[in-house]
């Protein structure tokens, strides 16, 4: 009997995976940052005032670790926590000054690492890797 699938596929996946996530450590580190924490700062820097559910569902985690999150980075004064008037059970969040000036030095650095990474892959060659990624995705949500 013939193997059809080994966990290579998955073995590659999780190490790439985990290397990028060091090199983007990395970069975070420096600006006194860890990744799920610039994780909700770039979500608020591209997409302005989020609701905590908003940015949880963006970065995958769930709604008690978006709360330790977010008063970390109020700590720091990288954002503020606006009550809803319409309704008390919801808040929103948007980056403050300060914030907004570190992502708009972090970026840059940030779009170089990536595009480091990624950028030697051809139009074709990246468009593909997306598609595998999502099939994947897809198929493991159906599971």
């Amino acid at each position: 009997m013939t193997i059809k699938c080994t966990n290579q596929p998955f073995l590659v996946l999780m190490h790439t995976s985990k290397v990028i996530e060091e090199r983007i450590r990395d970069q975070m580190v420096k600006n006194n940052l860890n990744i799920t924490e610039f994780s909700v700062l770039e979500v608020l820097y591209h997409k302005g005032r989020q609701t905590i559910q908003q940015i949880g569902k963006s970065i995958l985690i769930t709604s008690s670790s978006m709360t330790y999150v977010i008063d970390k980075l109020e700590q720091k004064c990288l954002l503020n926590r606006i009550p809803c008037p319409e309704d008390r059970r919801v808040i929103h969040v948007e980056l403050t000054k300060d914030g907004n000036d570190l992502m708009e030095k972090i970026m840059p650095n940030h779009h170089e690492l990536i595009d480091d990474m990624f950028g030697f892959l051809n139009s074709n060659e990246s468009q593909m890797l997306v598609d595998l990624l999502k099939k994947v995705r897809k198929r493991a949500e159906n599971i």
